[in-house]
């Protein structure tokens, strides 16, 4: 038989079993307490926000376009390349009395710092509807896609392993979604 790793003696797993439900059990429960606590970072995707894209004619680097934001005093952008590294989206959080031609004119005003010949390709706003619609979309095709794994292992497995399955797939979700709440990692 093939083997990649041959061990002369057993490998005692099981002795690990009860220190690790309770590590599991901790982190689960660590994970519920920050989403029920700190709740989800939610992104732009589903707050709404500005969506800004900056052309330019050589390569940028996202630092230097970091830096001169932060130059021109514009906080909370994110920052990421569109299509090519001349390209850069910006998007950013909504702000009171500010109208979304002048935070891209604020935008443009910091690219031009980098490259003079910077351009503004598109200023656009994204509302929060368009993020219920991707979290509800997303909420039901994560139930579904658990429907259909609880479907294949009730009939596949035996009733026991087919529990430990399933209660394995939530653990994750809940210890996932956990992470993200706990370092405020955007969604």
């Amino acid at each position: 038989m093939f083997q990649i790793l041959h061990f002369e003696k057993p490998i005692p797993f099981m002795r690990f079993a009860k220190s690790g439900m309770v590590f599991s059990a901790l982190l689960t429960m660590l994970a519920l307490f920050c989403l029920f606590d700190r709740g989800l970072n939610w992104g732009l995707d589903f707050t709404g926000g500005t969506t800004i894209e900056v052309g330019f004619q050589q390569s940028v680097s996202l630092d230097k376009m970091h830096a001169a934001l932060d130059e021109q005093k514009i906080e909370g952008a994110t920052l990421q390349f569109f299509g090519s590294s001349r390209d850069v989206l910006v998007r950013m959080a909504p702000q009171e009395g500010v109208k979304v031609e002048q935070q891209g004119n604020e935008v443009l005003a910091a690219a031009k710092l980098i490259d003079e010949s910077a351009v503004l390709k598109r200023v656009e706003f994204v509302g929060p509807a368009v993020g219920e619609e991707l979290r509800d979309q997303g909420g039901l095709g994560m139930l579904l896609a658990l429907g259909g794994i609880l479907i294949y292992v009730a009939f596949r497995f035996q009733w026991k392993f087919g529990f430990g399955a399933i209660v394995s797939l939530i653990h994750d979700v809940i210890v996932t979604l956990g992470v993200f709440s706990f370092f405020q990692i955007p969604f």
